[in-house]
């Protein structure tokens, strides 16, 4: 379960009566788009409904039925978070809004170059206009749709280029573990080589080959990596 500390209030109110949660903010948007893919016991701080949790006032067996039809924490939880809004106190909103601004920075950091020098932005670069372009970073709205609407934002004011890179990849076997993992998602094919080493194709977003190639190296300095 997420821990009380790190919850945020997810409040409902019907029938001049509030209905509350306590759930983990960073699974609040995917619950919503697909609540059976969240762990019910790590998205909430605990398991039941309350009218007032810092008061400790629970709804009684029959308020909890009249309101939402059934005992089920679960089916109450898809309620209130998609009839209700979720309350943060204002430190608890700004940490939020920061950590996502961050966040969209990375993204764009790594998913785009400068189509001259063919580079990634400074991620101070991407910061900076992100703040001139004054695009307002919603703490719970889903990554990928916020990186999308800073780009637009952004294009007029610095060049992005969405090219992609194929790499030839080749590792020592006693790093294929660790290697493996990080190139799995943007893997086209691999095979094992008869001394011993893994080769493999990716495919991945031009601003991150270096981010890629630190990373395998952190796993072994034998890699080597060939764009093709």
């Amino acid at each position: 379960m997420v821990s009380l500390d790190d919850a945020v209030l997810a409040r409902m109110e019907k029938g001049g009566k509030r209905y509350e949660l306590l759930v983990d903010p960073n699974l609040v948007d995917v619950f919503k788009s697909e609540p059976a893919s969240v762990d019910l016991n790590a998205f909430l701080a605990m398991d039941e409904v309350f009218h007032d949790i810092r008061g400790g006032e629970r709804p009684t067996e029959d308020a909890i039925e009249n309101t939402f039809g059934t005992q089920d924490i679960f089916e109450i939880t898809k309620t209130v978070l998609a009839k209700g809004s979720i309350q943060l106190t204002t430190a608890q909103r700004k940490a939020r809004v920061e950590q996502m601004r961050q966040q969209i920075v990375h993204e764009i950091h790594t998913q785009a170059v400068d189509p001259k020098t063919k580079s990634p932005h400074p991620k101070t670069r991407i910061e900076l206009a992100l703040n001139e372009s004054r695009y307002s970073v919603d703490p719970f709205k889903r990554l990928d749709d916020q990186v999308k609407d800073a780009i637009e934002l952004l294009k007029p004011m610095i060049p992005l280029s969405f090219e992609s890179v194929r790499l030839a990849v080749r590792v020592p076997g006693s790093a294929y573990g660790g290697s493996s993992r990080i190139l799995r998602p943007y893997l086209e094919k691999e095979q094992w080589l008869e001394n011993g080493s893994w080769a493999g194709i990716i495919e991945i977003p031009a601003g991150m080959k270096d981010t890629i190639y630190g990373k395998l190296m952190s796993q072994s300095s034998d890699t080597e990596m060939k764009e093709l």
